[in-house]
């Protein structure tokens, strides 16, 4: 055969193969359309049982998905990668999401009665608190395979459940620590307790230290941003109980004594989260109990400096990313408000009307943006934080926590 045509035969079957593995490198990336989990996010949908995912960077609802179960006071955690979203229902439904597939990856029914939960420092395991029967559940962060029960303490004073099985503590503000920990309070027991996972893998068990007598009833927690205070809410007396993880053997100690409803017993429409308290330089500002107003705490000595007048019964008081203002949000019925404080001056920036029931905020990393569920408008709004004015509206389901995967980075997010 001429060598010109073998030449000529041979560059047109490279080029055909050429021109077919384009074609299907084209419609592969076409049909993946690859996407980045950095600035993704999920919002509760409590009334349906549905979440929906969102980009804070488009102001977009990417998805939604249905079959959640209980949302009420749902809340969530993300993988270490941000890939999965793991949302603790009030059903005791622990439901893994893959959010760049937009489906449920894993579901399981670990209880009769949840109230939050964390994810270790390695991302390997998966916490749960429970009401009912009471205690902690951890599970395999990626296949959701239980590997450890902590029964919360035995109320020796009530009457055994129809089982025969004796009535359990209620397990409340439950956070991750520093070294693979958990650390988590029991409401009915009036107790902190540590549970250390580090060794888990060696020893199959974990270390579980105990603290007694911590005050009457805690009934929620957070940690601080540094991992080293753990701090609980009475709900039975006034005060609160600290405990310095880095110096357990000094134990739990009081403070701020008149943290409370205090002598003039106010009616109180709603427990502030403690996990809304914002912490910005050596202030933490946190929402009084049955009170119109803000505190403001030193957190060198734990002692309160001054107090904010407020519109009403604070609930979230949260800071932005850089910490120049906080922002706070406000029990029934005032709860169309929000507020902007400045965290130098303690003056109030600016007063915003949103709408009926402003739930929950989340600041974008950075926080040029913060993001409202306005529950009874069915909507979620957006605000630019330098000038507090609306930026977006989206439709939304009766919308509650809006949890963004940087928290994917942050210890007891």
């Amino acid at each position: 055969m001429n060598t010109k045509l073998i030449k000529l035969a041979s560059v047109a079957l490279l080029s055909s193969i050429i021109s077919a593995c384009a074609s299907y490198s084209t419609d592969e990336v076409a049909e993946t359309k690859l996407r980045a989990t950095g600035d993704m996010g999920v919002i509760i949908e409590r009334a349906t049982g549905q979440v929906q995912i969102v980009n804070h960077t488009q102001q977009a609802v990417l998805a939604e998905i249905d079959g959640l179960g209980d949302l009420s006071h749902a809340s969530i955690v993300y993988s270490r990668d941000q890939r999965y979203a793991y949302v603790f229902g009030r059903d005791g439904g622990l439901t893994k999401i893959d959010i760049l597939k937009d489906k449920i990856a894993k579901r399981v029914m670990q209880s009769g009665n949840s109230i939050g939960g964390a994810i270790s420092q390695d991302g390997k395991l998966v916490a749960v608190s429970n009401y009912t029967p009471g205690g902690v559940k951890v599970f395999n962060s990626q296949t959701l395979e239980l590997v450890a029960t902590i029964d919360s303490s035995v109320l020796t004073t009530k009457p055994k459940n129809k089982d025969g099985s004796s009535v359990r503590s209620k397990v409340v503000g439950l956070v991750d620590a520093p070294n693979n920990k958990f650390v988590f309070s029991l409401f009915d027991s009036h107790e902190i307790w540590i549970a250390d996972f580090s060794d888990i893998e060696k020893n199959k068990t974990p270390k579980v230290t105990k603290f007694t007598d911590i005050g009457l009833f805690p009934y929620d927690a957070l940690i601080s941003p540094d991992g080293r205070y753990y701090i609980a809410g009475l709900f039975g007396e006034d005060g609160m109980a600290l405990l310095d993880l880095w110096h357990i053997e000094k134990g739990v100690k009081r403070i701020l004594p008149n943290y409370g409803k205090g002598q003039q017993k106010l009616p109180v429409y709603k427990m502030p989260h403690l996990e809304g308290w914002a912490m910005a330089g050596d202030y933490a500002f946190m929402p009084a109990v049955g009170q119109h107003k803000v505190l403001v705490v030193n957190t060198k000595t734990w002692q309160q400096v001054t107090e904010i007048p407020a519109h009403s019964q604070p609930i979230f008081v949260m800071a932005q990313p850089d910490n120049r203002q906080v922002w706070v949000n406000f029990a029934y019925p005032d709860n169309n408000t929000i507020q902007v404080f400045n965290t130098e001056t303690f003056e109030l920036v600016k007063t915003l009307t949103p709408g009926p029931a402003v739930l929950h905020m989340e600041f974008t990393p950075r926080g040029e943006h913060v993001w409202m569920s306005v529950r009874d408008s069915n909507e979620v709004q957006v605000y630019d934080t330098e000038t507090q004015t609306l930026l977006k509206t989206m439709r939304s389901k009766s919308p509650s926590g809006i949890f963004f995967t940087n928290r994917a980075h942050h210890i007891g997010l």
